[in-house]
């Protein structure tokens, strides 16, 4: 095929790319113009003629006819000229450069196709090979894309993406409803949104999540402006202004709601492990119920970090007992994801954990051949063990009476940040011991040089120094 002539969808195209110095004339990046046939027989006698259209449309723009493309595409002198008149000179130039001569059978001027849609993009984009995505973050991009085709549309030409569509983007994320799939099914998201204005008291998304959203179209558009779908992102630096501050959003467990956590019956005596696990009783379940808090205390790790513990990822390094938090499985486990790169860190085992008898549990875990360390917990729809748990442990806080404002099972984990604090802890050994980021590489520079003694000793000597004083848990050790 000639320069400028592909194939989508089965149907050959015109793509011009427009020059640099004429985009703001013409107003677009691509000009794109169908030739109504996929046969490329007949494709190759009309591209000169379509072509030369093209370049003409472009000349006319850049050398001051005062109109726009999509005003020229409604011109009658225009239309009359594509279906009429002699070709013009430069068809013959390009009769020559491509060698192929056409035979005057140009389709009508009525449709100019601008590059992809804004849709077709969005696929390219998350189906991008070289991107490597995780499930989890495919996807948070597909979800993402439902929402803004549903606001810009998909079938709008990528090229006329536009603030004016990002601001009614923003928008819609500002009003939308909290899970709006599952409460209003037959609307779309714009749809759902707009249902919000009339409510007194909406349950929305949380800012964070708006911008969620908007960071990830931002992304995708990024990506775009790289693959010279458009010359500018017209998201940047638009986002909702977040009324909560950060330090406020979540907070640690009180000492008294750590106190009627690890008082409840599962701790002193319930029933069973299961159902009765908030009724008194006589039995001492040792499970993922038990384990999982005393864990996210003692280690600060994330919720689905635990949840997805191999057994073999309870090991002795340099002969002290640690958890290797990592994303790959020696065991074949295909259900592994951590958030960042720096989450990927040792955690050496507090002494506490090993009083309580943590390592008992692991060595039974393993004779039992359990490829899991805590098998019970079933992974949710998407892969990830931790939602199934995080809704039971919302109920076990309810009914320990420990439920407040602002505390949730990640609480846990700004318990263990201000006990590395309140201990003097080296600021890298609690970045690395938390998994939290270090500098703008969103790497955590401590973890790079696990592996070695030393690293792993200094590790120890952390852990080994926090008291955690303000709670007693002696009543566990049995």
């Amino acid at each position: 095929m000639p320069i400028g002539m592909c194939l989508r969808g089965g149907k050959f195209y015109v793509r011009r790319r427009v020059p640099n110095d004429a985009i703001l004339a013409v107003g677009r990046i691509e000009i794109w113009r169908s030739l109504h046939t996929d046969s490329l027989e007949t494709a190759l006698r009309r591209f000169p003629r379509v072509a030369s259209q093209v370049e003409s449309l472009i000349a006319r723009a850049r050398f001051g006819a005062g109109m726009s493309v999509d005003q020229m595409l409604l011109d009658p002198l225009i239309e009359h000229r594509g279906r009429n008149d002699p070709a013009p000179p430069n068809w013959q130039n390009i009769s020559m450069e491509t060698g192929v001569h056409g035979d005057g059978d140009a389709p009508r001027v009525d449709r100019l196709v601008l590059g992809p849609t804004f849709g077709e993009a969005y696929d390219r984009y998350i189906n991008d090979p070289t991107k490597g995505w995780s499930d989890r973050t495919r996807e948070s991009y597909v979800t993402c894309r439902k929402v803004a085709t549903s606001v810009i549309g998909a079938s709008t030409p990528m090229a006329d993406i536009s603030r004016t569509h990002i601001r009614e983007f923003v928008e819609v994320l500002r009003l939308l409803p909290k899970n709006a799939a599952k409460r209003f099914p037959t609307l779309s998201p714009r749809q759902a949104a707009d249902l919000m204005r009339h409510e007194k008291a909406p349950s929305l998304i949380s800012t964070a999540n708006a911008n969620t959203y908007l960071t990830s179209l931002s992304t995708f558009i990024n990506w775009s402006v790289n693959e010279e779908l458009l010359h500018r992102n017209p998201a940047r630096g638009l986002r909702l202004p977040d009324q909560t501050a950060k330090r406020d959003k979540r907070h640690p467990f009180s000492v008294d709601q750590l106190r009627l956590i690890f008082h409840a019956p599962l701790y002193v005596g319930c029933l069973n492990g299961e159902r009765g696990y908030a009724i008194p009783g006589s039995e001492y379940p040792q499970n993922a119920r038990y384990w999982v808090p005393l864990l996210a205390l003692h280690t600060g790790m994330r919720l689905n970090e635990i949840c997805q513990l191999d057994v073999a990822d309870i090991e002795s390094l340099d002969g002290i007992p640690c958890i290797s938090v990592r994303s790959e499985s020696l065991v074949g486990s295909r259900d592994k994801r951590l958030k960042t790169a720096a989450s990927r860190r040792i955690v050496p085992i507090h002494r506490t954990l090993v009083e309580l008898g943590f390592l008992a549990y692991v060595a039974d875990q393993g004779r039992g051949q359990q490829t899991k360390l805590f098998d019970e917990i079933e992974p949710g729809p998407k892969g990830a063990r931790s939602v199934a748990f995080s809704k039971w442990f919302t109920q076990f806080v309810r009914r320990a009476g420990a439920c407040r404002e602002r505390t949730c099972f990640h609480s846990f984990r700004h318990n263990f940040r201000d006990e590395l604090r309140a201990s003097r802890i080296d600021h890298d050994l609690a970045m690395a011991l938390g998994g939290w980021t270090v500098g703008a590489s969103g790497r955590n520079k401590v973890s790079e040089n696990y592996g070695h003694g030393h690293r792993i000793r200094m590790l120890s000597d952390a852990v080994d120094g926090l008291e955690f004083a303000d709670i007693d848990l002696s009543h566990l050790k049995r």
